[in-house]
């Protein structure tokens, strides 16, 4: 019953910062996750303690070297090769390899001439960004652009802690892939980068807006972030509901379809439609159900992945759970799907559905192969979600791009600066060395 207690402190009694540190989540499986926030930077250092009870666990007490800066401290680190050793980036991500197959060199010009003229009536999701001498400045083409928010501010964020390469492209806010042209096709497709990919599209997927904001807000906001989910996964398995939830929006005919089985097959279902926007006149038939916090979907045993417009963003949290992913094929992915597999990971369904109560009744008969599907799953998901792997994709993707650059990255008409937030409530002395042109 006796909880871990984690004490992180300034490493010198001369420095006081205010730190919040939340009781640890238990994971259920041995072991603990620890989110701390800071509200002040340090230049020493900070000193982690792990207690149990009075006495210091493994070699607690822990020192992290300083300098270490809270989150809206602007002190990008000059050498991008430091800053990825720092942060453990992998060499390499294979979706980001597979997506830029298609383009060797990148046509600035081309895509000035294009690009507001193909997508932004149509569609009018797209921002054009441009960044230089890691200021981030950017025009919105349509009037769909409001998600704009969540990219400003990862790429705020990622330009306080590193020096980014000068950059200058379109991301496409909306919720579709929007590049369909094939590498042959006269002329060929251009590089707008995306939130989600498709099978048949050639968009440069980041990771999606959710994951993102999800890691930036982590202890700020009243969100579900894919850290408190993981200590939240309900009972044991064998104490969970042996039978198949879903909840959503009726985002998909599929979803309908699921809450007719559902209907027909009680005990080994349970799906409800918690909103109505695309299919109003279906609600009278199929009825409308209460919403669900999130936590309390890992009381099941088994959950259903269905797209919504596009892939379900809930996927990553729902593998981070303890459950049995039940997943929809679909022609849409994440930046992290590439490094899952069918019936390693999660169970694969027809995108008719057609099989998914037999794969129900598989996982039934099948306990043992179904935990353990779930808890490599719910692994691989730790592994491929930590926050610091968002950072390393997002950075690699725009080194990637700049790289493949024809020409230089310039500051459009009708472009506005996007400022730093202003770091009134917190400290920041930044104690990098500057480089000489900003003292100029």
């Amino acid at each position: 019953k006796t909880q871990f207690k984690v004490v992180i402190k300034a490493l010198s009694p001369k420095e006081v910062t205010r730190i919040y540190t939340p009781l640890p989540l238990d994971r259920n499986d041995g072991t603990f996750l620890m989110r701390y926030r800071m509200y002040g930077s340090v230049t020493k250092g900070l000193k982690i303690e792990i207690l149990y009870g009075d006495h210091h666990v493994a070699r607690s007490p822990y020192i992290l070297k300083g300098p270490v800066y809270h989150e809206y401290c602007d002190c990008p680190e000059e050498d991008s090769e430091v800053w990825q050793n720092v942060m453990s980036c992998p060499s390499q991500e294979p979706q980001i390899t597979k997506d830029f197959i298609s383009f060797p060199t990148i046509d600035l010009q081309r895509m000035l001439k294009e690009i507001p003229a193909k997508f932004s009536q149509t569609r009018g999701a797209i921002v054009h960004y441009t960044i230089l001498d890691n200021h981030i400045y950017r025009r919105s083409l349509g009037k769909y652009t409001d998600f704009k928010m969540f990219s400003d501010e990862m790429f705020l964020s990622l330009a306080r802690k590193v020096r980014l390469p000068d950059v200058e492209f379109y991301l496409n806010v909306g919720d579709w892939p929007v590049e369909y042209r094939k590498a042959n096709d006269t002329p060929g497709p251009i590089p707008v980068i995306s939130w989600c990919g498709s099978v048949d599209s050639r968009d440069i997927v980041l990771p999606t807006y959710d994951v993102t904001h999800s890691t930036l807000e982590t202890l700020r906001g009243v969100t579900n972030d894919l850290l408190s989910i993981q200590g939240n996964t309900g009972p044991f398995w064998e104490n969970k509901t042996e039978r198949a939830l879903f909840r959503g929006r009726d985002s998909r005919e599929e979803r309908l379809h699921l809450v007719k089985l559902s209907k027909e097959n009680p005990e080994l279902l349970d799906a409800g439609i918690t909103g109505y926007f695309f299919f109003r006149e279906k609600e009278k038939e199929l009825g409308k159900v209460q919403l669900m916090g999130f936590f309390d979907f890992f009381k099941y045993k088994y959950q259903v992945n269905v797209d919504g417009t596009v892939a379900a963003y809930r996927f990553p949290y729902l593998l981070l759970g303890d459950s049995l992913i039940l997943k929809q094929d679909s022609q849409y992915y994440e930046h992290f799907y590439i490094g899952l597999k069918p019936w390693k990971h999660y169970v694969p369904v027809k995108r008719n559905l057609e099989d998914l109560l037999e794969k129900i009744k598989w996982a039934k008969e099948n306990d043992e192969a179904a935990k353990k599907i779930a808890k490599e799953g719910q692994l691989m998901a730790r592994e491929l979600l930590q926050p610091h792997k968002f950072y390393c994709y997002y950075y690699k993707v725009l080194q990637e791009y700049a790289k493949r650059q024809a020409s230089k990255p310039e500051i459009r008409d009708g472009m506005e600066l996007v400022p730093q937030p202003d770091d009134r409530d917190s400290i920041c002395s930044c104690h990098r060395k500057k480089p000489l042109r900003e003292d100029l």
